[in-house]
């Protein structure tokens, strides 16, 4: 593991801790759970992931194992969005990935372009709508017009809806009305585009980057991360900045650097001086605060070009690092980088879950981050302290002359990983000898390995791949058990980069971030390993074993290719987040599996994984579902769109 000192070059790195610069936390009161300034009542949602802790848990129990199966739709909101686009058919296509917030009695919630509006939690309808125009920039992310969420502040009668929008504008919105504030910024609105930039652009950063995870407010400070595209659009990409504002007037408090400039820690970890001329290492994904402590959870991507790295030896923080640092500063605590220069890009896609846990009879307040990799680190989050050993193991290293990768990487030896980490022959589709020995040759034909295998001039397998294992939609928490849902997908696909890290054509090519690559295919019309292709994983955290597997869903197990081998459920491979309850845990099926996914929101018992209901729905659900309580009656909402598909809010209740 790397040092907590000062790096005394890139390899220096067998101490336990990563990184950690500790200070005495200073003396504050307890701040509300649901973060944004005001407890959190009985009923609400107040924040993206149902606290600032990430669990994306609520203690309503009205919905239960023994009616969970009489759910049905409430209500549908339709997004604003699809008039949008209906009237400029030339926009680009989006994906609907918000999860609305329901706090002083209304929802609020984002849409892929960006609009906000207020909904009536329980009729649907719309009390309010703002249109930032963000739209008319056209997209701001590599996969069209997606948003995920809002905040929300109150103090006395001012409350407060905060967006970061895709076109870098932090605005501040009136909860009862809508209009923005005119106190905050300029007219109710700050520059992301400017503002405390570490290297200020020489050009319109609109096609650069942008903001599509909801802010965090902590300590009255709203912290916002960014999207910066993934394949290099100028010579120079922009670093990951994360800054703070003043949720009260929109000053600029603090930037955290995440590719450090020359005199910060971390600048030597970039050789020859590479953080100069280097960016992205930002943060996309949701993150998550602890109220109590004043700290804050930034899960950090990769350094600029995500499967090449020639151009930036070392190992680069802190890219694809968990970085704590304080909310009222910016300034770090402590950090841990799961990657080492990394080329895979095995960026952290998900917010962290915050959760006291008992291990060996000691209570440790911890956080937990699920990985595309498939491994779950947990650490103590007060200093970073990891709860069991992270072993640095050797790795494979590159054949391209110009790629110097890490020696070593972190391998967790608790919890296991919750997908198989690397290509094994062990992996490979067996249902009969006659197929195992195809999938044999068709292997034959790739470079493969173990977990962090670089990519060669031969097409290189990686699984799971960049879209695989957990992704955005995260992992949720029972607080009261300390137990972990992990939703994720089993992915597996091929690159072949030249000698300089360019990247060679091939057929079956995708642009899913990657640009050239490969759906590795099985034989017969089968994927190349055995299923299951999706599952969802229970990991007690107080002892790091898992409680239960299963495959997510029935996947293509009645296709024509697998029906006859009678397999059972083999899993979907649509991404989607989960929802945990007092009673249940809500999972559904996202819509990346177009032919098999299925529309429904399925209830699981906690402690078996046993299915309790399934409740059919009009689409996939895409972000994670939330709950709220009102008029005596719990809803679950699911937000749903992907691209053509119309986008929308379904709730789901009991009868009434």
């Amino acid at each position: 593991m790397r040092s907590t000192a000062a790096p005394q070059g890139p390899h220096r790195r067998r101490l336990l801790l990563a990184g950690a610069s500790l200070f005495l936390l200073p003396g504050c009161a307890s701040l509300a759970t649901g973060g944004g300034g005001a407890p959190r009542k009985a009923g609400e949602w107040p924040v993206y992931g149902g606290d600032n802790r990430g669990t994306k848990y609520s203690p309503l129990d009205r919905i239960h194992r023994g009616n969970a199966k009489d759910l049905q739709v409430a209500w549908t909101w339709a997004s604003p969005d699809d008039a949008v686009r209906a009237a400029n058919p030339g926009l680009p296509l989006g994906e609907f990935q918000a999860t609305p917030i329901m706090v002083d009695g209304k929802l609020f919630v984002s849409t892929a372009f960006c609009q906000v509006a207020a909904i009536d939690p329980v009729t649907g309808a719309t009390l309010w709508l703002y249109d930032p125009g963000t739209w008319k920039h056209g997209a701001f992310t590599s996969k069209g017009l997606i948003h995920r969420g809002v905040a929300y502040w109150r103090e006395g009668d001012d409350a407060r809806v905060i967006i970061a929008t895709g076109d870098n504008r932090l605005i501040a919105l009136d909860a009862a009305t809508g209009k923005p504030v005119p106190s905050f910024g300029q007219n109710g609105e700050v520059d992301l585009g400017t503002i405390g930039l570490s290297r200020p652009l020489a050009r319109d950063p609109v096609d650069l980057f942008g903001t599509t995870s909801a802010p965090v407010i902590c300590r009255d400070v709203v912290i916002v991360g960014q999207y910066i595209h993934d394949r290099p659009v100028i010579a120079e990409m922009p670093p990951g900045d994360v800054r703070g504002f003043d949720v009260r007037t929109g000053a600029l408090k603090w930037t955290f650097r995440t590719v450090p400039r020359k005199g910060d820690y971390g600048y030597d970890t970039w050789e020859g001086g590479s953080a100069d001329r280097n960016g992205n290492a930002n943060v996309w994904a949701p993150f998550t605060a602890d109220d109590e402590t004043g700290l804050v959870y930034l899960p950090g991507t990769c350094p600029t070009n995500n499967f090449y790295g020639g151009d930036r030896p070392g190992d680069n923080l802190f890219g694809n690092a968990l970085i704590c640092v304080d909310a009222s500063t910016g300034l770090r605590r402590w950090h841990f980088q799961f990657v080492h220069h990394d080329i895979w890009d095995y960026d952290l896609p998900c917010a962290p879950n915050l959760v006291d846990i008992t291990v060996g009879g000691r209570r440790i307040k911890a956080v937990a981050q699920v990985t595309k990799s498939g491994f779950t680190f947990v650490f103590d989050r007060l200093t970073g302290q990891p709860v069991w050993p992270i072993e640095e193991r050797p790795v494979p290293q590159s054949e391209l002359k110009g790629e110097r990768t890490s020696p070593t990487q972190p391998f967790p030896t608790l919890p296991r990983p919750f997908e198989h980490p690397g290509m094994s022959a062990d992996l490979l589709v067996d249902f009969t000898p006659e197929i195992r020995a195809e999938a044999e040759a068709i292997l034959a034909n790739y470079k493969w390995g173990p977990i962090f295998t670089p990519f060669g001039t031969k097409p290189t397998i990686q699984t799971p791949a960049w879209v695989g294992g957990a992704n955005w939609g995260g992992a949720g928490v029972d607080p009261e058990t300390g137990v972990l849902f992990v939703p994720s997908t089993s992915s597996i696909a091929s690159m072949a980069l030249d000698e300089t890290g360019k990247r060679v054509a091939g057929a079956n090519e995708t642009e899913e971030i990657a640009g050239s690559s490969r759906v590795v295919t099985g034989p017969r019309g089968l994927p190349l390993l055995k299923p299951p292709y999706g599952r969802i994983t229970a990991i007690d955290l107080n002892t790091g074993e898992h409680l239960w597997m299963r495959p997510n869903g029935p996947g293509a197990t009645d296709s024509p290719a697998m029906k006859p081998f009678n397999l059972g459920w083999v899993g979907s491979t649509g991404r989607t987040g989960p929802l945990v309850t007092k009673t249940l845990l809500f999972v559904g099926e996202g819509p990346h599996d177009p032919r098999y996914a299925k529309k429904v929101l399925r209830a699981y018992d906690k402690a078996t994984g046993e299915i309790v209901a399934e409740i059919e729905l009009p689409g996939h659900t895409l972000g994670p579902p939330m709950t709220y309580e009102k008029g005596g009656r719990q809803f679950i909402v699911c937000g749903m769109g992907f691209r053509r598909q119309p986008h929308r809010l379904v709730a789901l209740a009991l009868p009434a």
